[in-house]
């Protein structure tokens, strides 16, 4: 009864459906802010450098 019961319970997939796709859009946000970064403080770091 118990295996036919989870089987059939689709709550649990939604849920970790979920956590999957907030994992993913997680890791996507992190690289972005990486990458991005990086190129942000390089563009300031050339201003700074050609300020008199």
């Amino acid at each position: 009864m118990l295996l036919h019961r989870l089987l059939k319970e689709e709550e649990g997939q939604t849920l970790v459906e979920y956590g999957l796709l907030v994992a993913l859009i997680a890791l996507v946000v992190i690289a972005a802010l990486t990458i991005l970064g990086r190129k942000v403080a390089n563009t300031f770091n050339t201003i700074n450098a050609n300020l008199p």
